[in-house]
């Protein structure tokens, strides 16, 4: 567990992943699937992702579908930790962690089958949610699509903001249904299949499906043994609990 990071200022996924969560997505792992049934991929098709962390996303997908994923991080430890990953499991031919920032996907060149954001628009700006799906519609070939996965928002969509922006440290920016179609749409990306549902990021139950109990158990554990880490996460917790009516997952693909 990370000893050095100030629980009551960090953000929201820092500190969950201090905790020992890997899975940090609203909808958790089965929503994720949910996304890769609709895409089909198929043998030796290209992937990018964004965010990649620690290529552990990255590597499974490559593993699962015997793909080619290129994944973009930003912070340089990640990178070095999924470099690691990477080289341990074999798979340096067909996995690669690029040091990069989501903001200057223009340094890369190559256009991919796929392009993975999950957790990433959520929080940002409206005029950051454009640029980035600009820049995605940019690197799909032709035919190619965008698998994304979201929060949502239902309704009082201000103080839904506000209020998740508190908790998780962070500018969060959920989008209704609507308005996820409305700006895909204004960057020349269509929605073909979606789905809505809880938003279980600590939810035990998802979370055992997510992590497993082995998983669930340490990070059970590690929060009820740091009086600070526990703090912060129950308020989380505690957050998603009183916007559980007006908050939720979208997972969607669009072309």
């Amino acid at each position: 567990m990370t000893t050095t990071l100030n629980f009551a200022t960090a953000p929201g996924h820092q500190v969950l992943a201090a905790a020992g969560k890997k899975i940090l997505r609203p909808g958790g792992r089965k929503a994720t699937e949910q996304l890769f049934t609709w895409a089909n991929f198929q043998p030796g098709e290209t992937v990018l992702e964004l965010a990649a962390s620690f290529g552990e996303s990255a590597i499974e997908i490559a593993k699962k579908f015997n793909v080619r994923v290129v994944g973009v991080e930003k912070n340089p430890d990640s990178v070095a930790k999924a470099r690691e990953k990477i080289k341990a499991a074999g798979l340096s031919d067909r996995v690669t962690i690029i040091e990069g920032d989501i903001f200057q996907l223009d340094k890369i060149t190559d256009k991919f089958d796929y392009v993975l954001a999950e957790a990433i628009l959520t929080m940002q700006s409206d005029v950051g949610k454009a640029k980035i799906l600009s820049a995605i519609k940019n690197h799909l070939k032709l035919g190619g699509k965008f698998l994304s996965h979201e929060m949502f928002v239902r309704m009082d969509e201000s103080k839904v903001r506000q209020s998740l922006s508190q908790s998780i440290r962070v500018n969060a920016n959920p989008l209704t249904v609507e308005e996820w179609s409305k700006v895909c749409q204004e960057v020349g990306l269509t929605i073909q299949q979606q789905q809505t549902g809880e938003m279980g990021l600590l939810n035990i139950r998802q979370m055992i499906q997510d992590e497993g109990l082995l998983g669930t158990v340490k990070i059970v554990w590690n929060v009820l043994t740091n009086p600070n880490l526990r703090q912060r996460v129950l308020q989380m917790r505690r957050n998603f609990q009183q916007q559980r009516n007006n908050i939720g997952y979208i997972v969607f693909i669009s072309s």
